[in-house]
């Protein structure tokens, strides 16, 4: 009987040490006020370590070209003790682009100013997102008007990691322009266009540069040099060989993570 009590214990030692921790979500939260189309998309979902906490934040926007997509939790992201939000915007071609950063740029300051009713820590705030989602996080963070509207310091944010986003204006900017695809433009609409020393830590990261869509990873390699010229000391560029577009979230995610466990 003492054996098997012993054994029990162990069992239950194990099992706690292994335990994953238990989270909180809170869905479809409103950040914009407007007409019923941004009450519709202008939605965001929290997602919280129930234990009581001032965690890690991490800001995630959805691919989709700027035209589809919905809001959600990446896989890879969701044993970690930190806070995820996750973000709905409105889309093209039922508003213009800048309509939609906009809306990214209101869904970073809520998150400023809210999250710590939700455990979040608002001095560690990261942003993030995959495809079109890398590119609101890159202009966002990149270029300070979008927040200065929302009389948040664009470098309050502690990270930039866009996934696999255009650094060229994007080609939905380019479709509204009546621009061709494959013609490169770098203006206002263009995060290249916003290269500056004293920006937040950026990491670069893309698939395979053979895989990628057309041009991504060069796109994102010329961001990594410009902002080595221009002073940038915290600009990190990844390429995942063997991994195209849509791939290269999971080890994206990986990079993500490591970053987020130096924060602890």
């Amino acid at each position: 009987m003492k054996r098997q009590i012993i054994f029990t214990a162990l069992l239950l030692s194990a099992a706690l040490l292994t335990a994953q921790p238990v989270f909180e979500t809170i869905t479809n939260i409103s950040y914009k006020d407007g007409d019923a189309y941004t009450k519709e998309r202008c939605l965001l979902d929290i997602r919280t370590p129930a234990n009581p906490g001032s965690y890690p934040v991490v800001i995630w926007f959805h691919g989709g070209g700027l035209t589809g997509g919905n809001k959600y939790f990446p896989g890879e992201l969701l044993n970690e003790e930190m806070v995820m939000v996750t973000v709905n915007y409105r889309l093209s071609p039922n508003v213009e682009v800048t309509a939609i950063l906009d809306d990214a740029a209101a869904a970073v300051a809520w998150v400023f100013r809210n999250i710590a009713g939700y455990n979040g820590d608002a001095d560690h705030i990261i942003v993030s997102g995959h495809s079109a989602g890398g590119y609101l996080t890159s202009m966002v963070g990149l270029d300070p008007t979008w927040l200065n509207k929302y009389d948040i310091d664009a470098n309050r944010i502690h990270a930039l990691f866009p996934f696999s986003g255009h650094t060229i204006t994007h080609f939905t900017v380019r479709q509204e322009r009546d621009i061709p695809g494959t013609q490169p433009v770098i203006d206002a609409m263009a995060p290249l266009f916003h290269v500056r020393k004293d920006a937040p830590p950026l990491y670069l990261m893309t698939g395979d540069r053979e895989l990628e869509m057309l041009g991504r990873y060069e796109e994102n390699a010329y961001m990594w040099r410009m902002m080595q010229v221009v002073g940038h000391t915290g600009t990190y560029l990844f390429e995942f060989d063997g991994h195209d577009h849509g791939a290269m979230v999971a080890p994206g995610c990986h990079v993500l993570l490591e970053y987020i466990e130096d924060l602890k």
